[in-house]
């Protein structure tokens, strides 16, 4: 008889969200007990997680999470972030001794913004520079990962099952706004730490349940802007391409799922005419965007939440309310556990894009 984990389960991986439109902080256990009912979704080659809100003493900093494998890698990251930074604090990542996580590189944090006349002199703009900062890091420094680099928001990844993971990380002791999740059950790549999601630049982090058949056109395009997939995978890839659709070319969270989970032509040619044009637009200017194969992803950015389906919706997804909460996750049962008086559930259609905010007048 065939056991957990000697069998491929092309539909596994499992991702949960939480998000409160009213800023309200809750604690990271909500999100580590939504994930851990999907438990033989993944196979304990990969766990993660990612909270908004959860710095609020650092939140005009860049909290960047670093995995070392050598103690001269980090000397080096230290003496090039000392170069382009003011670091207002650092310190090992706090975690816990947790039986089942081994082999855990050295974790650690720091609270950074770009020096002023550094940032001056490179005359680009903050977000960017400290792009270009992570791509040179992850490429050029051997033995040095920075997995997280957003303001005022983490992302805690490892290989383990997601609930060892969220032990591991103690996320009992962090409360956020905005929590999405991750369980891994790996068919293409390894499961290694700096592959468990989720993925991350700036503030945007993915977590996804899937397989990109698209993954080598998406990527030689991306490449062309700089951005670095160093670590082969296709999650990373989506990550770059969120990033370059929303932040550097200036795209709707909506528009910029129409271009990744773009309309069939039959589809388009049966809009009204500005909603068409509009399409065809973004279909003939991003067409090597287009992501094909089976997927279902949220991304987490500051002050919202984004799930998505693959157009064909060859993944679950499922969508839930509850006051000022809306919960994502692949399977009700994820929702049910930590919520189950619900107001309005719902599974959003093939290339639905499900986008929710902070209310007016909540800052992130």
């Amino acid at each position: 008889m065939l056991r957990e984990g000697e069998v491929r389960i092309p539909s596994g991986c499992a991702i949960s969200g939480i998000f409160n439109k009213d800023g309200r902080r809750v604690n990271g256990s909500r999100i580590v007990a939504s994930i851990a009912t999907m438990h033989e979704r993944s196979n304990g080659l990969g766990g993660g997680f990612a909270g908004y809100g959860i710095y609020p003493e650092y939140k005009n900093d860049y909290a960047f999470h670093v995995f070392y494998d050598t103690v001269e890698a980090q000397h080096k990251f230290e003496a090039v972030l000392s170069d382009d930074f003011d670091v207002a604090n650092s310190g090992t990542l706090p975690t816990k001794p947790v039986e089942s996580i081994s082999d855990a590189p050295n974790l650690m944090r720091y609270f950074a913004k770009p020096k002023s006349q550094i940032l001056i002199d490179s005359k680009l703009d903050e977000k960017e520079f400290v792009v270009r900062f992570v791509t040179k890091v992850n490429k050029k420094i051997e033995g040095a990962y920075v997995f997280s680099s957003g303001k005022n928001m983490g992302v805690f990844k490892a290989v383990g099952y997601p609930e060892d993971v969220g032990e591991f990380y103690k996320l009992d002791e962090y409360d956020g706004y905005s929590w999405t999740a991750h369980g891994r059950y790996p068919t293409n790549t390894p499961g290694w730490w700096g592959g468990a999601h989720p993925f991350s630049i700036l503030d945007f982090s993915i977590v996804h349940n899937g397989e990109i058949s698209s993954y080598d056109a998406n990527r030689r395009f991306i490449e062309m802007y700089g951005y670095n997939c160093s670590l082969l995978t296709d999650t990373e890839a989506i990550t770059y391409i969120l990033d370059f659709l929303i932040r550097r070319k200036g795209l709707t969270y909506e528009e910029a799922a129409s271009v990744i989970a773009a309309p069939f032509w039959s589809t388009i040619d049966r809009m009204p005419e500005a909603e068409k044009a509009r399409m065809t637009y973004l279909r003939e200017m991003f067409s090597s965007l287009l992501i094909t194969g089976p997927f279902s992803i949220l991304l987490g950015f500051s002050g919202g939440m984004m799930a998505l389906n693959d157009r064909l919706k060859l993944r679950s997804m499922v969508c839930a309310e509850k006051g000022e909460t809306v919960y994502f996750a692949s399977e009700e049962c994820a929702i049910r556990v930590i919520e189950p008086n619900l107001t309005k559930l719902w599974a959003p259609s093939g290339g639905q894009a499900v986008v929710v905010r902070l209310n007016e007048g909540v800052k992130a």
